[in-house]
């Protein structure tokens, strides 16, 4: 009877079921990271042609798209296999320096509502197109690789930055109405979502050029393709896409109410908000209250916005807060929260940070301040 090395047997299977799990581990890598970049490519052709509204700012996001998906797929190849000709990366930092032309103009045609392709952009890109072009024929990357990796990549990364920082700029209104909690349209969260993304793509990329963790350098492939899942769910699954871009939301603000019309689109307003009580009701929604008074939401999202300059959010709230008010003076026996959920919050947070908002106190304080004097 033969006899068996126990201990060397484990090792040895353990040893093929770890190699088995990286196996399968970089498999599913692999294949996370080129699935990102095959989707990005095919939003990129759905954005030239396939989007019903043609305009400057759709094709400037395939353009974008188009070259990240070439970019990112670069670094995929490159980190399963360091052997990778140097012609492949020659062309993936070649789109890499298209990544903040095409941002910084995506950006600035959406905020600065641009519908034609101007000049300057043109003959930016031509500019940048012949810089690279020249440098990849008279420097290519296969015989001058250290002359590649000392100067010409932080130039490529450095020109990315730039064009990063001045997009940031362009959206500080944006921010700025985020900061104050103000109404933002879906497109401009939209701008922002994108811009966020590149930038973060750009800091996984500065990351890993600067070798801070090791591995970083397949973050940038795996944050593309989270980008492009949530840009595809936005696609599939939203009700509307066009108000995705700045073009409908101009079209929409061309088509002013007539301002006696507006007027008695708020008298059937307030009058019904204060016979029926309707914002005590924590579920209602802007076209619950629109069917209310015979009109589309479209119609009472523009009165609201054009003519009262409140968002619908912000026109239940006050009403809310303002019948909180009248019951805090009663001095009923309701807890402060309760008196929260009796006119239409639904968190006691909400209720507190609502108050304290729009009337620049807490409901506590409020009710103290109007306490008799014994």
């Amino acid at each position: 009877m033969g006899s068996y090395n126990f201990p060397k047997l484990y090792r040895q299977l353990f040893t093929r079921i770890a190699k088995t799990k990286l196996i399968m581990s970089n498999q599913a890598l692999f294949f996370f990271s080129y699935l990102g970049v095959f989707n990005g490519l095919i939003l990129s052709i759905y954005f030239f042609f396939f989007r019903s509204k043609k305009d400057l700012s759709g094709y400037l996001l395939g353009s974008l798209l188009l070259v990240l998906s070439i970019r990112i797929g670069k670094s995929v190849a490159y980190f399963f296999d360091y052997h990778l000709a140097k012609i492949y990366l020659q062309i993936g930092l070649t789109a890499c320096f298209f990544i903040g032309p095409f941002l910084y103009f995506y950006v600035k045609a959406e905020t600065k509502q641009i519908r034609k392709l101007p000049k300057p952009w043109v003959q930016q890109i031509i500019i940048w197109t012949v810089i690279i072009t020249l440098v990849g024929i008279i420097f290519p990357y296969e015989r001058f690789p250290p002359l590649w990796g000392k100067y010409i990549i932080p130039l490529i990364y450095l020109q990315w930055g730039v064009y990063v920082a001045c997009a940031i700029l362009l959206l500080i209104p944006t921010l700025k109405k985020i900061a104050r909690k103000e109404a933002v349209k879906p497109f401009e969260k939209w701008v922002l979502v994108i811009c966020g993304a590149v930038t973060i793509l750009f800091m996984c990329y500065v990351w890993a050029i600067l070798n801070i963790t090791r591995g970083s350098y397949i973050n940038a492939a795996l944050w593309f393709s989270l980008v492009i899942y949530a840009v595809v769910f936005a696609l599939l699954y939203r009700k509307k896409t066009n108000d995705l871009f700045f073009s409908a939301a101009r079209k929409y603000a061309d088509k002013k109410l007539d301002p006696a019309e507006a007027q008695r689109i708020i008298g059937r307003l307030e009058k019904i908000m204060t016979e029926k009580d309707l914002f005590k009701n924590p579920n209602l929604k802007l076209n619950d209250l629109a069917r209310e008074i015979n009109v589309s939401g479209h119609q009472l999202s523009q009165v609201l916005n054009d003519n009262i300059q409140k968002n619908f959010t912000l026109f239940v709230n006050e009403y809310r807060i303002n019948e909180a008010c009248n019951m805090l003076s009663q001095h009923t026996n309701l807890a402060i929260e309760s008196v929260g959920y009796e006119v239409g919050f639904n968190s006691k947070s909400t209720f507190f940070a609502t108050f304290k908002k729009i009337k620049g106190t807490t409901p506590s304080a409020y009710q103290q301040s109007i306490a008799p004097d014994l």
